[in-house]
């Protein structure tokens, strides 16, 4: 059976929701024609096994190996044995078989594909979404690595968040940076920067825009345009929009309702949980959606529904003897 339709009618936030309460096993498709771009991710039992997107698809493989996780060998092995003998299986979990990585690094690794993926899916406001579902037996994922997709929505909502901060800096993944002028002498010294920090810095180059600095590096374009904001703001890299010709991909076309749907997201998170009979999550993420969104106008309702989690909690606690 397939549930389709477009992202106007239903937000990218409530697909997954739906995905996830129902425990639906399968794959979700989000296409957009405006952005010439698709999103895929295999659920598994309502959790997500993989996710990938075309425009920075972050494979497993190559963040594992940047990550000095395992060797280009290993990696070659796995993909010699995924091709010459047909195997179905992602190249993570025949990694994991080898011997050249631990589930739980790999479980790491997706769980940075997917966050990378929906945080770039929840700012769609165009589009259409259609989920196949099918047996667990179908899909090459191995559930030992699959990811909650409660917790990668959370982390997505941190970062559009987060993205409301750094636009006034960083407005668009097309952006160019390049190398500030310092005649001036202000960073004469040596520059006190981290790891990743120099790694972006190596990318830089005049031509290539923060999408593909991205691409080239195995990262998220959230990390890459985090750094980014960094070394503009300390003065050390300036940025430039692309030739007119060209077509920006903005971060958010409107920070207003990328902020709404970041509330509105925790907000059903806290509610799904709750009604499961997970209290504690529920808390955790009325609690969370408090902290970014005191002045939203659902903000009242849901400090009811925290402190009647709450004292239910506290409640079950005695019961239990606690």
């Amino acid at each position: 059976m397939a549930i389709e339709g477009p992202l106007r009618e239903l937000g990218i936030h409530d697909v997954f929701q739906l995905l996830d309460l129902s425990r639906k096993t399968g794959v979700l498709r989000v296409t957009s024609e405006l952005r010439d771009n698709e999103g895929v991710v295999a659920f598994h039992a309502g959790r997500i096994a993989y996710a990938s997107i075309r425009s920075n698809p972050h494979p497993i493989g190559e963040m594992l190996l940047k990550a000095n996780k395992i060797a280009e060998s290993d990696l070659t092995s796995a993909r010699a044995r995924q091709t010459e003998h047909g195997d179905r299986r992602r190249i993570g979990e025949i990694l994991i078989e080898m011997g050249a990585v631990s589930a739980r690094d790999v479980e790491q690794y997706v769980r940075r594909q997917a966050e990378a993926v929906v945080f770039e899916l929840m700012s769609w406001r165009e589009g259409n979404f259609r989920f196949e579902e099918s047996n667990p037996e179908e899909l090459p994922e191995n559930p030992s690595v699959a990811v909650s997709t409660e917790s990668v929505l959370m982390e997505a909502a941190r970062r559009i968040d987060e993205w409301s901060r750094i636009a006034d800096r960083v407005p668009s993944l097309a952006a160019i940076p390049d190398f500030a002028d310092v005649s001036d002498g202000h960073h004469g010294g040596q520059l006190d920067l981290l790891p990743s920090e120099w790694e972006v810095l190596t990318m830089i180059d005049g031509q290539r825009d923060l999408r593909r600095i991205a691409l080239e590096l195995a990262r998220s374009d959230f990390d890459v345009a985090k750094v980014v904001y960094g070394l503009v703001s300390t003065g050390v890299v300036s940025l430039r929009q692309p030739d007119r010709r060209s077509k920006p991909v903005e971060i958010s076309s409107d920070e207003d309702a990328e902020r709404r749907a970041a509330a509105r997201a925790l907000v059903l998170q806290g509610l799904a949980s709750a009604q499961g009979g997970r209290l504690d999550d529920a808390v955790r993420l009325w609690k969370q959606y408090l902290l970014l969104h005191a002045a939203d106008r659902d903000a009242p309702a849901v400090r009811d529904g925290l402190a009647a989690a709450e004292r239910l909690a506290k409640s079950l606690e005695v019961l239990r003897g606690e």
